[in-house]
């Protein structure tokens, strides 16, 4: 293939991406969803039949534009890194289709308007959300380059989402809160090691330290172990909700069988350390957060 081929095809494989594209990419949009998702369930979890449309449509709003401008800022400060992982190569920051102005630019003004929507809501909800996008941008993304507590600090604005939620509709932090809260952050644990076990290659390429490595620079077998310990500690959480007066009995039992399968699928990820039980630990902790939240809706 001649020089003119392959700029034709690299310049027709240009034309391909649209802004809309770009800025879909740059906040991460099915994270982001998520996060939503996970926001809008706890608040609905809490108020029962006092839910409005118009109170939801504002929390997926204010939370949306605050986790966008979040994930953006983190490709801005990445964007050196990005291009040595394959899964993030393609990023408009990293391949210069986008101008780290333009992303800084736009994160500003979505977590201001995010932040100001949070606020509409109560003090302590926008606070949280302003929180969350501190300790995700420049206190994870920086420390993920130097040690693997990174993933510990990371959790935090994991699972904020779930206690924002809750204070958006209480007004205050209450033990279904930290509950939930709770749940989502020892959730993210065996949900996080088992990708960066799956993508360990692509995190080293990168030079992130997010995973133990033993002398060999494999990644290091305690992780599974941690895995399953993290997955055990939610019974204690589970049992303390429930015996709080914050949950239902039908519902603890519900989420108590369903994390004991999330253990199962961490202990078969510590014995076996390999890629087909990583793959199901990954597969089965997405699931797992949906079928929970909705077993605490529901009943």
């Amino acid at each position: 293939m001649s020089k003119t081929q392959t700029y034709q095809i690299k310049q027709s494989d240009s034309k391909s991406y649209s802004k809309i594209g770009d800025y879909v990419m740059l906040v991460k949009l099915k994270l982001s969803l998520l996060v939503v998702f996970t926001s809008l369930m706890a608040y609905v979890i809490v108020a029962g039949s006092s839910v409005t449309f118009i109170r939801l449509a504002l929390l997926a709003i204010g939370g949306f534009l605050v986790t966008g401008a979040a994930n953006a800022l983190n490709q801005v400060l990445e964007k050196d890194y990005d291009k040595n992982m394959t899964r993030t190569a393609d990023r408009p920051i990293t391949t210069g289709r986008m101008k780290s102005s333009e992303a800084v630019l736009f994160a500003g003004l979505s977590c201001l308007i995010g932040v100001s929507i949070l606020a509409m809501f109560n003090p302590l909800t926008s606070l949280l959300g302003m929180l969350s996008l501190i300790c995700y941008s420049f206190v994870y993304t920086p420390m993920k380059r130097y040690s693997t507590s990174a993933v510990a600090v990371g959790a935090i604005p994991g699972a904020l989402p779930a206690l924002i939620g809750c204070t958006a509709f209480e007004g205050t932090i209450t033990v279904i809160g930290i509950g939930l809260f709770a749940l989502q952050f020892l959730w993210q644990f065996p949900h996080f090691w088992a990708i960066g076990y799956l993508s360990f290659d692509d995190y080293q390429r990168a030079g992130y330290k997010l995973l133990p490595e033993d002398e060999k620079g494999k990644v290091n077998r305690s992780l599974g172990k941690h895995a399953t310990l993290y997955a055990l500690l939610m019974i204690p959480v589970i049992g303390l909700m429930y015996f709080a007066g914050a949950v239902s009995l039908v519902a603890s039992v519900l989420v108590l069988l369903t994390s004991i399968l999330y253990i199962g699928f961490s202990y078969n990820f510590h014995k076996n350390f390999d890629r087909k039980s990583g793959l199901k630990l990954m597969f089965y902790s997405f699931v797992y957060l949906p079928i929970i939240l909705a077993a605490y809706l529901i009943f």
